[in-house]
């Protein structure tokens, strides 16, 4: 059985051992392969956890920007729609930033919401309107697939750029066995016989 472990390891390590037959392009080529998996396996996770990592702090530092508002509805119901959870309305609602300036907007809220009614909206650092914060599953999974993506684009942007480089490198070795054939033939491409 060892032996035949070894006959098979043979034709992938035929490049690192000695040989009349091998390359430079050869050894290049071993190399390139070597380095190519080393960046892939460990480079590709490590840009992934990196990137997750800062899009979860990104997420973070928007999340802290986000302050719940008392609003007031300013005018009746303009819009009418059937959601998820019932009927929802788009009304203009007025509220007051931190700095007391004086805020207007639409804000979508339950039909049952009438001229007067008080509301909760999300404001971020200027008073202005914005999306409610995201919850923490929400940010992980964001964070999470956001480095998943980079982790499998950096491995697949090495090993496509590995594969660019063994195309040319066979290119030239195709090329230097072009010429050498054309220096061993002796007929110079003629027939003989």
């Amino acid at each position: 059985m060892a032996k035949t472990h070894r006959t098979a390891m043979r034709p992938r390590m035929w490049r690192w051992r000695r040989n009349p037959l091998r390359r430079g392009s050869d050894i290049a080529e071993a190399w390139v392969l070597l380095l190519a998996w080393v960046f892939a396996v460990l480079g590709g996770p490590a840009a992934g956890l990196v990137t997750g990592g800062a899009t979860w702090q990104a997420l973070v530092r928007e999340n802290s920007g986000r302050h719940a508002v008392e609003a007031v509805v300013s005018d009746s119901v303009t819009a009418r729609g059937k959601g998820a959870h019932g009927t929802w309305t788009w009304a203009t609602v007025r509220w007051r930033a931190p700095d007391g300036a004086v805020h207007t907007d639409r804000a979508l809220m339950p039909s049952s919401a009438s001229a007067g009614t008080r509301v909760r909206v999300w404001t971020d650092g200027q008073g202005r309107q914005t999306s409610a914060p995201l919850g923490s599953s929400a940010m992980a999974a964001q964070a999470a697939s956001t480095g998943v993506l980079v982790a499998a684009g950096a491995a697949g942007a090495v090993l496509v750029g590995t594969g660019a480089i063994r195309v040319a490198l066979d290119r030239r070795r195709l090329r230097q066995w072009a010429e050498e054939w054309e220096r061993a033939n002796p007929c110079g491409g003629r027939k003989t016989g």
